[in-house]
């Protein structure tokens, strides 16, 4: 492989990050190969260990290098409560608001028919699994607020609302400080929808 040929194939690679676009795949693989080898050692050496070692936990979905995650496995979180999230990132957002202690399931995508993702592709049986096994007594539905995101929401609240739990959609409103004036007009027709 000629030298050319290895810079356009780690550009091409850089260029699979989410919003990487040609000019700043160029940008990231001349930089780290001009100014920061060790870095691009040490990004190339983490890479490979994660694929290697991060696999999907088998009670909720996420990322973890065990068999079950941390999140799980913690006794002190309320196991009768279950949030349910698009991505990981999602989970992590909102384990940093310290709001919720109970568990998650990770669906690791959304329904999106156009783009040919369905209930089995998102694991729908398997949260159906995990949320009827006797403990969970309420589902906390925290997918985003996209038109795939609620109807993601509503085939999982319909399907389980049928089965006796209880089902909760996350709030959506007026962000604090801000002014109505600057608000898209969505955002303060639900606010008034969903007002308490």
């Amino acid at each position: 492989m000629s030298d050319a040929n290895s810079l356009d194939v780690l550009i091409q690679a850089l260029r699979r990050l989410p919003g990487v676009g040609v000019k700043s795949a160029q940008r990231m693989a001349f930089h780290l190969l001009q100014h920061d080898r060790a870095g691009a050692q040490t990004l190339s050496r983490a890479l490979e260990q994660a694929v290697g070692n991060v696999r999907h936990c088998e009670r909720c979905h996420t990322f973890t290098e065990g068999e079950v995650c941390a999140t799980c496995l913690d006794t002190r979180r309320d196991h009768s409560k279950l949030c349910v999230v698009e991505t990981p990132a999602d989970q992590s957002a909102l384990e940093r608001t310290g709001a919720y202690r109970g568990l998650y399931f990770v669906l690791m995508g959304k329904l999106s028919p156009l783009d040919g993702v369905g209930p089995h592709d998102i694991g729908l049986k398997k949260l159906f699994e995990r949320a009827l096994d006797g403990v969970v007594t309420e589902v906390i539905l925290a997918t985003n607020f996209t038109a795939e995101g609620e109807a993601t929401a509503h085939v999982i609240g319909e399907g389980l609302k049928a089965r006796g739990l209880q089902m909760t959609r996350l709030a959506r409103g007026v962000p604090a400080g801000s002014e109505l004036e600057y608000v898209d007009l969505g955002t303060i027709a639900h606010a008034l929808v969903d007002r308490r």
